[in-house]
């Protein structure tokens, strides 16, 4: 429920994928906009900073089986999906 995403989704007219920024070997996601920026400047087109989300992993859903499947349980609410 980010403003930020929910306004380009709106915009766009389409889905949108978002993650938890955990990088290999970083004990904690990365939440900084600049910071990421600078670590994957050669990585990503764009990075849109919408300020601190926090560090609570997202939820991750396995659309690819019917049920889909949810393989992490972190922040989002997967009622929108049917799932529990």
């Amino acid at each position: 429920d980010h403003p930020v995403p929910t306004a380009l989704m709106r915009e766009l007219g389409e889905p949108l994928m978002s993650s938890t920024l955990l990088l290999p070997g970083d004990p904690t996601p990365l939440t900084d906009g600049p910071e990421i920026r600078t670590r994957l400047a050669r990585e990503v087109d764009v990075v849109l900073s919408g300020g601190h989300c926090g560090t609570e992993p997202t939820t991750v859903v396995d659309l690819g089986q019917s049920p889909a499947v949810v393989t992490r349980l972190g922040k989002g609410s997967t009622a929108p999906l049917g799932l529990t």
